[in-house]
């Protein structure tokens, strides 16, 4: 009944609302304009950010076929550690960070980190032995830990629930565009090594990429941001730009807001979708750190050399901008089909990984082995939707913050469990590896599916009482829109809707 109470008693404020205006005081046209310009600033260099940190991320994988493990006396497990050393830090720094971007502006600390994270990868390229590689590598998780989740939060302080996944999968999928930009350079860089004898070609690689996301760093520095933050938007632009955003009903996108909300932290962790986005973020995660680590060195163990490796990441990163293309058209047309996607994307990887584990090295299996490889490209969707159902779907900025906080603190802990279940004693197959990362994916998937029954299930709710009321659906989305103004939390909200 308190929910009920509170449905009647905010209906007298309907009036006042009406009266400020601010629902139909723009116009369709105003908001696509300003949608479009957003998408112009924002996406390329939100696509390039992502894809640099995904890359620079990784780059220890490629560097290993080129000499970085026997140029720095890696033995045993030191190398897997490169891995997991970077999600600690990323872990231990997260939520901290999380919290400075929503208390200062996002864009300018953003830009600060980027830069940081460059000049780490950079003197990569000096390192002489495990300690200099294992702390540089602590250095570069500390300060890429803001990219995934302070673009979330960017996304959703400009674009409406429905645009979320579109726009997040546009950012999330650069390192498919980035990869073959800066794959055709390494490549290039990697041939030196065969006409140079001593020539340590990794070293190279690290002042390459250190070297552009520098210069992220700074274009980041001139045009990111929220609506509230960044230069080019007219005050009438950023009037616009917030009022688009409320009709979320998750409040306002401004930052330097210190107040935090004590009882919006006891609610995230009493809610059961809470834990299962973290239990998903965890089991999504363990492949990631798998291959972040070990897919070059599983490529050129089916018998590929290290320049052939990277060739044939092409039709990879071909393969996964097609999936991406087509999940974005389809969860941007169609609405409510995010958590069916999350699900079939699982299903090729999987068989993937069986197929690393099951076949041996032999050369009569190597093309089979890579393509075994290549289809568990999609499984990375499970992941990146989940993300993006943080701003559709949790509302409260102190909650958004936690929230966010649980699902990449789970990220972290995923990814340094997948870094350290392949272990050195089973190399060049790496079976137990494979097979934990196929169990992983198919545990993921029971766990999407109950947290989509429980959406369900509290929209049908929802929406049985205020049938019951007779509230009409434009009352409902006036209400919605103040009580998100407000800062209510999506259980607070008793006219919220969840987006699965």
């Amino acid at each position: 009944m308190g929910e009920i109470t509170e449905v009647k008693s905010f209906q007298g404020s309907l009036t006042e609302l009406e009266t400020r205006g601010s629902i139909s005081q723009y116009t369709d046209e105003e908001y696509k304009r300003l949608r479009r310009k957003a998408d112009r600033y924002l996406l390329p260099l939100m696509f390039f950010c992502h894809g640099l940190q995904a890359i620079d991320k990784a780059s220890v994988g490629t560097q290993a076929t080129f000499g970085l493990r026997e140029d720095t006396g890696l033995v045993g497990q030191q190398f897997s550690w490169l891995t997991t050393v970077f999600y600690i830090t990323y872990l231990c720094f997260e939520v901290p960070s999380v919290i400075l971007l929503q208390r200062y502006s996002m864009g300018k600390l953003m830009s600060l980190y980027i830069v940081c994270w460059g000049l780490v990868v950079l003197c990569i390229g000096f390192a002489q032995n495990a300690v200099h590689l294992i702390t540089l590598r602590a250095l570069q998780g500390m300060f890429e830990c803001t990219i995934s989740p302070g673009l979330l939060l960017i996304v959703g302080s400009w674009y409406t629930t429905r645009e979320h996944p579109s726009r997040a999968l546009v950012f999330q999928s650069g390192y498919v565009g980035v990869g073959l930009l800066t794959d055709g350079i390494v490549y290039a860089i990697g041939t030196i090594s065969y006409r140079v004898p001593g020539f340590q070609a990794w070293r190279y690689m690290s002042f390459f990429l250190g070297g552009i996301t520098i210069l992220a760093g700074v274009l980041a520095f001139f045009l990111l941001g929220t609506p509230s933050e960044v230069r080019w938007l007219s005050a009438d632009e950023k009037k616009i730009a917030n009022a688009r955003i409320l009709a979320n009903n998750t409040g306002h996108d401004r930052t330097a807001v210190k107040e935090w909300k004590w009882e919006q932290v006891r609610e995230c962790f009493l809610d059961l979708t809470v834990w299962i986005a973290g239990a998903n973020a965890f089991l999504g995660s363990v492949p990631i750190g798998g291959l972040t680590a070990f897919s070059g060195i599983l490529i050129t163990s089916f018998g590929f050399t290290n320049l052939q490796m990277l060739i044939l990441s092409i039709p990879k990163y071909v393969y996964t901008t097609l999936y991406f293309i087509v999940v974005g058209l389809v969860v941007s047309k169609k609405e409510n089909l995010r958590m069916w996607v999350m699900i079939i994307s699982n299903i090729l990887p999987m068989a993937g990984f069986l197929t690393l584990s099951i076949l041996p090295n032999e050369p009569q299996y190597k093309w089979v082995k890579w393509t075994g490889h290549l289809i568990t490209a999609p499984f990375i969707i499970a992941t990146y939707l989940a993300w993006s159902l943080v701003p559709s779907n949790v509302a409260g900025r102190t909650k958004r913050t936690v929230v966010s906080s649980v699902t990449f603190v789970m990220y972290c802990v995923g990814n340094m469990a997948g870094s350290q279940i392949f272990q050195d004693k089973d190399a060049p197959r790496y079976i137990s590896g494979s097979t934990g990362c196929a169990v992983c994916l198919g545990i993921q998937m029971i766990f999407i599916f109950l947290w989509r029954v429980i959406l369900v299930t509290r929209n049908r709710r929802r929406d049985k009482r205020m049938s019951d009321l007779g509230i009409s659906e434009e009352d409902m989305a006036k209400a919605a829109w103040e009580m998100g103004e407000q800062d209510c939390t999506d259980r607070q909200n008793p006219y919220f809707r969840y987006a699965i």
